[in-house]
């Protein structure tokens, strides 16, 4: 979430499922943005293994607003690529593997997201301390389509789909600089595929650091 021109915003996350994945923006003008983000998972499980990595660029629009402009909004959209591995296990009553089936897939992906934000404090009193918090959410709508899609080594149809993603967040301010972040989010795929359809809700924490943002004024 950014303010003014010259600012830095960056974080790193982590899911409950081992997703670590990192977000960053550079305001180059007041109101316009440049981001890359990216994503990494290896989750090895005995009935199942999920591999995946992924990179994406984009830039946009972003504005303050309100009594005291402690309201921002954005506008994003970009393009990324990425690469998926998975491998499914089925046992029978003795526990005896049965069948593993791998699921290999590169895949290409267009998005448009927007951020609400207000940096209205609440206060969070614990040990003793006052945190400041502050929530947001954005919502976004990927287009994604595999390429390069192989089930056991037998090339297979691409697929492609439509992703609506809404994200909730929750800032506990520790510093001008920094702050931590719990995320609670789900997806949902538009049209109906035997693959590429939507995962597992989001919940995360991670921290935001925001580097070259104008004082307040006094």
């Amino acid at each position: 979430m950014l303010t003014t021109k010259g600012e830095i915003a960056a974080g790193a996350h982590i899911s409950l499922k081992g997703n670590a994945n990192f977000n960053s923006a550079y305001a180059i003008s007041n109101h316009f943005a440049v981001l890359i983000n990216g994503a990494y998972m290896n989750n090895d499980g005995t009935k199942k293994d999920v591999k995946h990595k992924m990179v994406e660029f984009g830039g946009g629009y972003f504005n303050t607003f309100g009594p005291d402009n402690n309201r921002i909004i954005e506008i994003y959209g970009g393009v990324g690529s990425g690469k998926s591995y998975r491998v499914f296990r089925e046992f029978d009553q003795n526990k005896t593997l049965i069948s593993t089936d791998h699921q290999e897939a590169k895949y290409d992906k267009k998005f448009i997201q927007v951020n609400y934000s207000s940096k209205k404090r609440d206060n969070l009193r614990l040990f003793g301390v006052n945190f400041g918090l502050n929530f947001g959410t954005a919502l976004r709508v990927s287009f994604i389509k595999t390429n390069d899609f192989f089930r056991n080594n037998i090339q297979q149809p691409n697929e492609e789909n439509i992703f609506l993603e809404p994200v909730f967040f929750t800032r506990m301010i520790l510093s001008d600089e920094v702050q931590l972040q719990y995320t609670s989010g789900s997806n949902f795929g538009l049209k109906n595929r035997k693959f590429l359809n939507a995962g597992n809700s989001v919940f995360s924490v991670g921290a935001v650091i925001n580097l070259g943002r104008t004082p307040k004024k006094q």
